[in-house]
């Protein structure tokens, strides 16, 4: 057999193989421990919430924070911190729900509004604003928090819900994300098209609009959600009434009835309403997931 002939004959074996081998994924095993470190990361803090939760005061500090106590005492910890200080913790839940629906829902609201309206509306000072909202996306929340209170001392606000609800209600960040997602999603043509057919802007808002930024609102909606229920400075400066506390700053004050002349340590309470406070945001970043992963990817890819 000639060279020539062996020649031809390998590259027509190499061009009959199948396109698919080359294409086959790759496997990283540095990129695979890493995300085993990453998922660690989150998963071993959740676990000792958890085990500690189910352990009595007593076996908190008795053996290893990652191995369960000698009782396991979750249910009765979570009745007692129900029942604890005639049941003051339910008062806590119902103010940050409070905080939450009116604080994040509105937030939400003005954001989809402010940031379809800047998107889609020519006005005059249009730029203007957006170059303040953009830099007061810059300012740290902790900054405004002393001017703020001096502001709602001065207009007797202090003490009250409205002092937790009126700041959040103004979610700069927020409307930045509707403006981006309006760009992208809501085609002028159809706006302009509405319009022709002699629909009002209302009525183009909420039955045209309002459905294809529906990602966007969610995922909004989630940061939102998240701030508000994790909020915790500015109830601290402005509430001094027990009663009006969300579960931040109410967990934090049964934290330091282990320090004083008349100590109460009641810790295995404290972790067990931590625990019982994340359920409610788990359960939301579950049900709505596929609605915050679209919203995030929202612009990234053109149809």
């Amino acid at each position: 057999m000639s060279l020539a002939t062996r020649h031809h004959r390998t590259i027509h074996h190499r061009a009959r193989r199948p396109r698919h081998s080359v294409a086959s994924p790759r496997k990283s095993l540095v990129l695979t421990l890493l995300m085993g470190l990453f998922l660690a990361y989150a998963l071993v803090p959740l676990a000792w919430l958890f085990i500690n939760a189910s352990k009595t005061q007593a076996d908190l500090f008795s053996g290893f924070g990652l191995a369960f106590g000698d009782s396991f005492a979750l249910w009765d910890n979570i009745m007692r911190t129900f029942t604890y200080d005639d049941g003051i913790f339910l008062r806590w839940l119902g103010n940050t729900l409070l905080y939450v629906v009116a604080g994040a829902g509105g937030a939400t609201l003005l954001a989809t509004l402010a940031g379809y309206g800047l998107a889609k509306y020519a006005f005059p000072g249009r730029k203007a604003y957006f170059a303040v909202i953009l830099g007061a996306i810059a300012v740290p929340g902790t900054a405004l928090a002393v001017p703020t209170f001096l502001l709602f001392s001065e207009l007797g606000l202090t003490n009250t819900p409205w002092a937790i609800i009126v700041p959040s209600l103004i979610s700069p960040f927020g409307l930045y994300l509707i403006w981006v997602y309006t760009l992208e999603s809501v085609p002028k043509e159809l706006l302009e098209a509405a319009r022709i057919d002699g629909a009002g802007e209302m009525r183009i808002f909420f039955t045209i609009s309002a459905k294809l930024l529906a990602p966007g609102i969610v995922t909004v909606a989630l940061f939102a959600v998240v701030a508000t229920w994790n909020n915790y400075f500015l109830p601290l400066i402005m509430l001094s009434d027990p009663n009006w506390y969300p579960l931040t700053v109410g967990l934090n004050q049964w934290s330091e009835q282990a320090s004083g002349v008349a100590a109460e340590p009641i810790f295995n309470l404290v972790l067990t309403g931590s625990l019982l406070t994340i359920v409610p945001i788990v359960a939301v970043f579950i049900l709505l997931q596929r609605f915050w992963q679209s919203g995030l990817s929202a612009g990234s890819v053109k149809g």
